[in-house]
């Protein structure tokens, strides 16, 4: 079994120091190159979908959130407001705020709806010590987010759609999904007081997960609608959220937004919240722990690692290290200063690609290769070498060797 916290620190992923202070987690060159790989590939995958990215600010003024109803509905878990000036200004703990600025800004037709707007930006919740854990509970959480502000009738669509994103995401990553869960109020107060606008949008997430088998379940909703959660299960069994998918119809009232419809009226937009990694600091705990560390070529911090026998066959190996960064290949050389053969071949272990270059090797332009798996395809030419490893990263595919 896996334990993401005693693996990224072994493989010199992330660390912590209390200097910093408790769950706020600080993360080495690999694991920033993890890191990196994965919120490159969200946006990619967003850009594709139609998203247009921002950026926003990591304070808002505590106005702000009274208005979203964070202030009343979540401030137990919000930390304390700074005063500047005479201002008071709060470290957000969502982005959903921020991004009703930003639509509410400009004016919007209906010509324009859907409009998708997807930010990974940073938002800061007071999480109790005792509660804190490695990257999956901590203080400042880099969010993959995104709200879509559409019609009422194309809703369900929108969060289809994402579902879909966040099902080809969990694909690539080589991570599924434990169940769905439709998340619903309970009986505490922290819930807004308004069921019809419960009961509408529950119904339209009902819709959504038409076909899909999910669980109900009370007490797990936002404070200002329900969501559809994406569960994960880590080694040990234990369960937690990954991904969302809510409707609401509360913020985008408090905000006063609208569009302006066909008959030339203002109408009240709804506003789709959803996340397709959720946090980057659990994605990666998750990944970590589900792969052991081998993570899939195309995230592993280091894809190939070039191994000389010698020496004398420095010169040629440094050569196929920079051929390969040529190609956006991430490779590392690790020379006979590094120890014996055998010492660097088991410190590579996780690499997916090792290229042994001996003297023959060296002379003939090839690299005797070493799959992580343990498999051995033998002296191969450099430049096929490369090239299959820029299709598996290309591709992401989880075949580390597929047959010429």
């Amino acid at each position: 079994m896996h334990d993401h916290r005693r693996l990224g620190r072994e493989l010199d992923l992330f660390d912590t120091d209390p200097l910093m202070g408790a769950g706020l987690p600080y993360w080495l060159p690999d694991g920033a190159v993890v890191r990196h790989v994965l919120e490159e590939y969200v946006r990619a995958a967003e850009r594709a979908a139609g998203y247009r990215h921002v950026y926003s600010p990591v304070l808002g003024k505590r106005e702000l959130y009274e208005i979203s109803g964070h202030w009343s509905h979540y401030g137990d878990d919000m930390f304390p407001p700074m005063r500047l000036g005479g201002e008071e200004v709060v470290l957000r703990p969502s982005l959903c705020p921020h991004h009703a600025l930003i639509y509410r800004s400009r004016s919007h037709s209906y010509r324009e709806l859907p409009l998708r707007i997807a930010e990974l930006g940073g938002m800061y919740r007071s999480e109790l010590s005792g509660v804190l854990g490695g990257l999956t509970r901590v203080r400042a959480i880099q969010l993959n987010d995104a709200h879509i502000f559409c019609t009422p009738e194309q809703a369900v669509a929108e969060a289809r759609a994402a579902l879909d994103l966040i099902r080809r995401a969990y694909d690539d990553l080589g991570i599924r999904a434990s169940r769905y869960r439709l998340s619903l109020p309970g009986d505490s107060g922290k819930y807004v007081a308004d069921p019809a606008l419960w009961r509408r949008a529950t119904a339209l997430l009902e819709e959504v997960l038409d076909g899909v088998e999910f669980e109900s379940v009370e007490g797990e909703a936002a404070f200002y609608g329900p969501k559809i959660d994406v569960q994960i299960t880590d080694p040990a069994g234990r369960e937690s959220t990954l991904s969302t998918v809510q409707i609401d119809f509360h913020q985008p009232e408090r905000f006063d937004l609208h569009y302006i419809g066909p008959d030339g009226d203002k109408h009240r937009p709804v506003m789709v919240h959803r996340s397709i990694i959720g946090s980057v600091e659990r994605a990666v705990a998750h990944l970590v722990e589900t792969h052991g560390g081998a993570f899939p070529v195309w995230l592993a911090p280091v894809q190939l690692v070039v191994l000389p026998v010698a020496e004398a066959q420095e010169k040629r190996a440094l050569d196929v290290v920079r051929r390969a960064e040529a190609r956006g290949i991430r490779a590392e050389l690790s020379g006979p200063g590094h120890g014996t053969l055998g010492a660097r071949v088991r410190a590579a272990r996780l690499v997916p690609y090792q290229a042994v270059i001996g003297e023959r090797e060296a002379d003939a332009g090839c690299a005797a290769v070493r799959l992580r798996d343990g498999r051995r395809p033998g002296a191969v030419p450099v430049d096929e070498l490369l090239e299959r490893i820029g299709a598996r990263d290309g591709d992401r595919g989880t075949e580390l060797w597929a047959a010429a």
